[in-house]
């Protein structure tokens, strides 16, 4: 496996400097700089990303460990994801976007036993060995609306180059990952860049719908104005808890997401406030019905329930309902210096089927552009974030239940809360390097297990 990541490296490598002694000789043989006569829009764009994360925890104290405990014993973790992004104009106002990825390692006990998992990468791992795959194929229009003013945008990741309506309709089809649409935050939503942990980086409790490796496929509706936003999707979800397969019973399976956004301006120093609500119908079981079986002493039943709760074994019994909301933050205060917050909720009756096993979080932190010590391309962060269970999952937990990604074979309930610290130094024109810290309270909402330690570093290249 580490063969592949170094051939892999090499390649990627090898590619940037290419590119970097050719930018003109490839834009004029892609058309990448021409604009078209009628929409100002580029043909094409051409970006590629490499992330590898590496982190470690030494030993801790642990009275006891479960299924899906992580190990008291030190450890660390290595992984990586590359991903290339490729969008073409196909008519005014339309574009195809594709991404093949690859992605490989794993985290620590295979992503297993907080569920702030400390790395916001490996949950678009499904597989420790390298293996490619299509994570983004989508067709997005855009449809400016009337008397709508213009900017000029720069090209980037899955956007062309050109003119963009101030207020337009923004139509996305195909396959994707929720998050790029919805709860973003310019503090505190990039894994790549930002906050590693996995209820830092977006609202803990949206058990936002994809497959093991984070994405989805449906539609988008955005209504987007110069300072509101109102955005909707329906999408499909796992046939198993955390599962790569999707269910096709779309009439009976699915998730829907709406959003409201507000930004504001006052004295220069901007700001935004969203609004989230989302609503997944799955085949998830609700806690009650799996809480039962485990008390009347039916082995086989209680097994097979938490086997489904769990992402091991699936059926055919839909009426699993997970709905939440979930409001989201974040304000300039100048001299480079950027605070969020997020507050967030879901019911915790049926089992999380698709991101992690949080019923509530909340978070608090701030972003520092390194302007102040004459690094303006550096960033240093600090955040704060606590995350809770419903009382069904609680008690459903401390009966020895366990899900896809905690489970210590009994529960002492305390809050599970997690301290963040990075910096993210640019070394070269491509390449940032961000040591991190985390520390871990309760891992797995357990106090008779912690606190844990863990120190990581994260190498990012982009092209």
């Amino acid at each position: 496996m580490i063969r592949k990541y170094k051939v892999f490296l090499l390649v990627m490598l090898l590619c940037r400097i290419c590119f970097a002694q050719n930018d003109n000789v490839i834009s004029r043989l892609i058309g990448n700089d021409r604009l078209g006569k009628k929409d100002s829009v580029a043909n094409w764009s051409i970006h590629a990303q490499i992330t590898a994360v590496y982190q470690y925890h030494p030993a801790f104290r642990a009275d006891y460990s479960g299924i899906n405990s992580l190990s008291n014993t030190s450890a660390s973790a290595l992984s990586l994801t590359s991903t290339i992004f490729v969008g073409r104009k196909l008519w005014k106002g339309a574009a195809i976007y594709a991404n093949p990825e690859l992605s490989g390692g794993q985290g620590f006990n295979g992503a297993h036993g907080v569920a702030g998992f400390p790395n916001g990468e490996i949950y678009r791992v499904g597989s420790p060995s390298p293996t490619p795959f299509i994570a983004r194929l989508f067709i997005q229009q855009v449809i400016k609306l009337k008397n709508s003013d213009v900017d000029m945008q720069e090209t980037d990741v899955n956007q062309l180059a050109g003119k963009l309506p101030k207020s337009r309709v923004v139509i996305t089809v195909g396959k994707f990952c929720l998050s790029d649409f919805f709860d973003g935050n310019n503090y505190d939503h990039d894994a790549r860049s930002q906050f590693l942990n996995w209820s830092l980086m977006a609202s803990g409790s949206w058990d936002f719908p994809a497959d093991t490796r984070g994405y989805t496929s449906g539609f988008v509706v955005e209504v987007i104005k110069p300072l509101w936003a109102f955005r909707f999707s329906s999408v499909m979800v796992p046939r198993i808890a955390n599962g790569l397969r999707m269910d096709w019973q779309l009439n009976k399976a699915n998730s829907e997401t709406a959003e409201f956004e507000k930004d504001w301006s006052y004295k220069g120093h901007t700001g935004v406030l969203r609004a989230t609500g989302f609503a997944s119908f799955t085949r998830a079981p609700k806690y009650k019905e799996v809480i039962n079986a485990m008390l009347s002493g039916d082995t086989a039943e209680s097994n097979f329930l938490i086997d489904i709760v769990s992402g091991q074994a699936t059926w055919d019994t839909f009426g699993g309902l997970k709905y939440g909301f979930g409001l989201n933050i974040e304000q300039d205060l100048g001299y480079g210096i950027g605070v969020f917050a997020r507050g967030n909720w879901s019911d915790g009756h049926s089992a999380d089927w698709a991101f992690t096993q949080i019923d509530n979080n909340f978070q608090l932190g701030m972003l520092m552009k390194g302007t102040l010590w004459k690094r303006p391309t550096d960033n240093f962060g600090v955040a704060i974030a606590t995350n809770g269970l419903s009382p069904l999952q609680k008690e459903y937990l401390e009966l020895g239940g366990y899900g896809f990604i905690i489970g210590d074979g009994k529960l002492n309930y305390g809050r599970e809360t997690v301290l963040e610290v990075f910096y993210n130094a640019q070394l070269a024109k491509f390449i940032f390097i961000s040591p991190d810290y985390q520390f871990i309270v309760n891992p797995g909402y357990n106090k008779d297990r912690g606190p844990v330690h863990v120190p990581g570093i994260r190498v990012h290249l982009e092209f």
